[in-house]
């Protein structure tokens, strides 16, 4: 389910750079803004690439604490491109559709690092519990006497 998602993220990166790149602003605007977003873009597809690894190894699902971090790290990043593109939205004639698109795409990595890392919270848990002995479902029941006393 996060996988598929992925792909499309890569897409609405390489949309805003085209949209800016040819967005109409000057050369010496549209230079300063490109790199800036390549930049960013670069390090959110370096995390995107990242998690692609660690799905590949396991069935194509993501394992919920190996991917907490780098999830949260997606969402910084993305944060970080959001704040950008809103701060510089006139000076590199960013779309307000462009715009937008990053910010759901944003929410939508902010819903699933919070899954994977509530998730990897619950099985940190459950080892962690396991591992002090256990809770009342690993202790092995008392058999109790059968027949008269």
């Amino acid at each position: 389910m996060m996988t598929d998602r992925f792909p499309a993220m890569r897409k609405a990166g390489c949309l805003v750079l085209l949209v800016l790149c040819f967005g109409g602003a000057t050369a010496a605007r549209a230079e300063d803004c490109n790199t800036d977003i390549a930049r960013l873009n670069q390090r959110r597809q370096g995390v995107i690439n990242q998690l692609n690894q660690l799905a590949k190894g396991n069935k194509k699902q993501l394992d919920p604490i190996a991917s907490c971090p780098k999830l949260r790290n997606l969402v910084t990043v993305e944060h970080e491109l959001v704040a950008y593109l809103s701060k510089n939205k006139e000076w590199c004639s960013v779309p307000d559709e462009a715009l937008e698109n990053i910010k759901t795409m944003s929410a939508k990595s902010v819903t699933v690092a919070n899954q994977a890392c509530a998730v990897a919270a619950q099985v940190k848990k459950a080892q962690s519990q396991q591992a002090a002995g256990g809770g009342a479902l690993n202790v092995p029941q008392q058999k109790l006497p059968t027949g008269p006393l």
